[in-house]
Order: structure tokens, then C-alpha cells, then sequence
């Protein structure tokens, strides 16, 4: 009975513990942050992406430059394998897929033109479309960035 007992405090103790830790915390999305996003995101990203995120007809396919189109930003493309201080850095500053022929930006620099606020709003948009284990993944890619010294 007594090890029965200390089985189950232990096993309370563990549940805690991984409830504040955040472990099995669902990924929660600002709903309000994200609906702002939705908006921004068809102003200054859908024609390139695609309106539901989607990516460009035939993005897996090098142009006549030798350039992948946009990729989609939803369920089926890659965006959730990166960080949130990676999402921001890349629709900041601009991205060049080092995959690409040419040195241009493959998708330009928005800080000239969007608040760090609409950028983070267009990020949580962007969550809405991954499936509960991609929004995961990618939260704990975030923690993981948020705590190495070179993200400092």
C-alpha cells in the first residue's frame, strides 16, 4: 500500500511539474493577435504564398531563373520547423533561399514596411494553419532558440 502511494505522489509531483513547465500545455494562439495577422497577411503575403497560406502553383518546381516559388505556409509546407525569432528575422530582413541560382532576396525585407507588431501578427496567423503537434514542434523549436546563448 505504502508503495502504491509513493507511486501515485510521484506521479502527481511529475504532472505538476510538467503543467508548469509547459509540457503538456497546449499551444494557445491570440486569437485577437491572429485574426490582425489574417489581415496582414492577405495585404502584404497572399499573392505570393496563396490566400489560405497554400504557396505558389507548382512551388516544389525552379523557375527559369532556377528559383523555387513561394513555398506554403500552412499544414504542408515547412514554416512551422522554424523558431519565432527565425519567422521574424526572415519576413524582417528578407530571404534568400541558398537552394536558389540567383543572389536576390527570395522573398524581400518587410521591416521598411511592416510594424515588429503586424510582423508578429502575421506569425500567429500563420499557427492557425499547422496541425496541433506542428504548433508543438514549433513551440518548443522557439523555446529551445530563446534559450541557446547565440539567440541572446
Amino acid at each position: 500500500m505504502r508503495s502504491v502511494l509513493l507511486g501515485g505522489a510521484i506521479g502527481l509531483f511529475a504532472a505538476i511539474t510538467a503543467v508548469r513547465a509547459g509540457d503538456d500545455a497546449p499551444t494557445a494562439i491570440d486569437s485577437e493577435l491572429a485574426a490582425s495577422g489574417r489581415a496582414v497577411y492577405r495585404q502584404h503575403c497572399a499573392d505570393c504564398h496563396g490566400a489560405r497560406g497554400e504557396g505558389a502553383r507548382a512551388w516544389r518546381q525552379r523557375d527559369a531563373h532556377g528559383e523555387l516559388p513561394a513555398p506554403p505556409h500552412d499544414s504542408q509546407g515547412h514554416t512551422w520547423r522554424h523558431s519565432d525569432p527565425m519567422l521574424d528575422r526572415i519576413v524582417a530582413q528578407g530571404w534568400r533561399d541558398p537552394f536558389n541560382k540567383t543572389e536576390r532576396l527570395s522573398m524581400p525585407a518587410f521591416a521598411g514596411t511592416l510594424t515588429p507588431q503586424e510582423i508578429r501578427s502575421i506569425i500567429a496567423y500563420l499557427k492557425t494553419l499547422w496541425t496541433p503537434e506542428q504548433r508543438q514542434f514549433q513551440r518548443e523549436e522557439s523555446q529551445r532558440q530563446s534559450l541557446s546563448p547565440a539567440a541572446r
